[in-house]
């Protein structure tokens, strides 16, 4: 052997190259039974392989990257145990007349926390009190300890919170983006828009009423609220009332001729982005769900059903000399004329006395009828939630027909009170009361109540009163304001308190063709040095319906009209027995 390896070494030495015999290929078969040709094969079809992957997996990322860029696919995942079906669309904006944004939907990041990684609750949890005061510590602990894998911590974080808590870098805690609704004039709107719940839901206001149709349809929906008017009648009504120290009060600015509603408030109030933080009473709307004894105002419908009835003229009248005693009950005038006093008279110095002897002239079945056709007897048709039947005397006894010719006895709500006296000045015609603008500007169709004729006279005596009578002080110089006081002692146990007193003016401007109806009403004022002690209407809200509308005519357009001009003269004319002798505005002392 030993022989063998150095004879190989030798002839290697001398360049004797050894045999090395190759593999057999069988060209018949096609086979290579080559190793190095088998392997460079193999190479071939894993890189082959290898590059088709690659291929699909760029396509793939590719494909995303458009979905995502392209058709919106992109954002959270969907929260756990919802449906896709089930995630609403994007929420419909509510716009004021004008076009000013009253609500509208924004993305928004929320907070929750997947408890299975969350690595010290304790501490997790201080760390989120101290960035988010408003939470619970002991909720949120207990959240963050349950052996759930999904828990809501906070839902609709501001920016700046999100940033915060961003920063804190806590396992286990993370966001979740939805849309939420965000209210940019907060409370001045919040009893017309009213809110929704963090999902969306409308709960009260226009959000709950016109809920089907915020969520189905992408257009705005286009209030008739007026945000101009609606800021000064909220300005001036809570001046009103810190004023004069009342524990709230109502407001309401209609169109006379189409029933829009131009203004409504409510106080106090609430913010709609938070409207658990406010108090009952603030969630409380006073011009539709609050019914109440609406005093002297209520003159205006026993005039017109005289009128309009045929039962009485406007020669006609009564002695007022004596008060109507009713058994142990006695109706008198708040400041007495002791005389006999025409129609235009008894409207003019709000007499009890002479409205009681009207509406018994009329009859019981007579005064219900047109109580009826201006829309007091039945629920209105606002478009809210928040709305109240008015309440109406069973039996209705003749003393009922004698209190609820000067305003007690029967409640019903401010909103129903401005339609009603909107149809005495439009020319008759009851027209529901709306919160929706017209599109076309047309008013909708509408039920006579009464005639042209007495509606007009309606106008004549409303101006007499606020020139030469009760409503003295709501006189806006060149707006031609006509109106009616009313003061309403407020019920209590099985009587009236005559300290609590409901305190209102309703007025319409200009008389010549009324295109607005305003109304104000403060809860239980007190008089002050300035209104010498009195809390009545005349004193407390017609001043306040006065500044409404001498600064709203500007606003809305309404150029000043010459009240000495012959055409406005003759128009606004009313025939009195002893003419010459009317009080003037002496008699805003006692205004009622």
């Amino acid at each position: 052997m030993r022989s063998r390896l150095k004879r190989r070494r030798d002839d290697s030495r001398q360049g004797v190259l050894p045999l090395v015999l190759k593999p057999r290929r069988d060209t018949a078969a096609g086979r290579h039974d080559d190793p190095a040709e088998r392997a460079l094969e193999l190479g071939r079809r894993r890189l082959a392989i290898t590059g088709v992957l690659f291929l699909l997996a760029f396509l793939a990322v590719g494909g995303r990257l458009v979905d995502v860029a392209a058709m919106g696919g992109g954002g959270e995942p969907r929260l756990p145990g919802i449906a896709a079906t089930e995630l609403p669309g994007l929420r419909a904006d509510i716009t004021d007349r004008n076009g000013e944004i009253l609500a509208t939907t924004l993305p928004t990041a929320s907070l929750y926390a997947d408890p299975a990684l969350v690595i010290d609750p304790l501490e997790a949890a201080e760390m989120l009190v101290a960035v988010l005061p408003d939470l619970d510590y002991d909720t949120v602990l207990a959240a963050l300890q349950s052996n759930r894998r999904f828990v809501w911590l906070r839902r609709g974080l501001t920016p700046s919170e999100h940033h915060q808590v961003n920063r804190l870098g806590l396992p286990g805690i993370a966001f979740q983006n939805e849309d939420r609704r965000y209210y940019p004039f907060g409370r001045l709107t919040g009893h017309v828009v009213g809110f929704t719940d963090v999902d969306g839901q409308g709960l009260a206001g226009i959000e709950k009423s016109m809920d089907r149709r915020l969520r189905s349809q992408g257009e705005p929906l286009r209030l008739s609220i007026d945000v101009r008017v609606q800021s000064l009648l909220h300005r001036e009504l809570q001046a009103a009332i810190d004023e004069f120290q009342a524990i709230g009060g109502a407001g309401l600015v209609m169109d006379a001729n189409t029933g829009e509603i131009v203004a409504m408030v409510s106080l106090p109030d609430f913010s709609p982005a938070r409207p658990h933080a406010a108090p009952e009473i603030g969630r409380f709307n006073r011009t539709t769900l609050g019914v109440y004894e609406m005093g002297s105002t209520f003159k205006i419908f026993n005039t017109a059903m005289a009128l309009d009835s045929g039962t009485m003229a406007l020669s006609d009248g009564f002695d007022t000399t004596d008060p109507i005693r009713v058994g142990r009950y006695v109706i008198n005038d708040f400041h007495p004329e002791r005389r006999w006093l025409s129609v235009p008279e008894i409207f003019m110095h709000s007499s009890n006395i002479g409205s009681v002897h009207m509406a018994l002239e009329a009859g019981t079945r007579t005064q219900q009828d047109y109580l009826d056709r201006f829309g007091l007897m039945r629920m209105p048709a606002v478009e809210l939630p928040e709305v109240a039947m008015p309440m109406v005397p069973h039996p209705w006894r003749e003393i009922n027909t004698m209190t609820i010719a000067f305003g007690h006895g029967l409640a019903v709500s401010p909103v129903q009170l401005v339609g009603a006296v909107s149809t005495a000045v439009n020319g008759g015609v009851l027209r529901a009361p709306t919160l929706l603008a017209r599109e076309d500007g047309a008013p909708a169709p509408g039920l006579r109540a009464i005639s042209e004729d007495t509606s007009d006279v309606l106008r004549r005596l409303m101006r007499l009163t606020v020139l030469s009578g009760t409503g003295a002080h709501a006189d806006a110089e060149g707006y031609l304001v006509g109106g009616k006081t009313g003061t309403a002692e407020k019920a209590q146990g099985s009587g009236y308190s005559r300290r609590a007193l409901l305190s209102s003016f309703v007025a319409a401007f200009p008389m010549t063709s009324p295109e607005y109806v305003v109304f104000a009403m403060l809860d239980e004022p007190q008089g002050n040095e300035r209104t010498y002690g009195y809390a009545t209407g005349g004193w407390v809200a017609a001043p306040l319906v006065g500044r409404v509308i001498e600064q709203m005519g500007p606003m809305v357009g309404l150029a000043p009209l010459d009240p000495n001009a012959p055409d406005i003269q003759e128009a606004m004319h009313v025939d009195l027995p002893g003419a010459d002798q009317l009080p003037g505005t002496a008699l805003a002392a006692y205004a009622n």
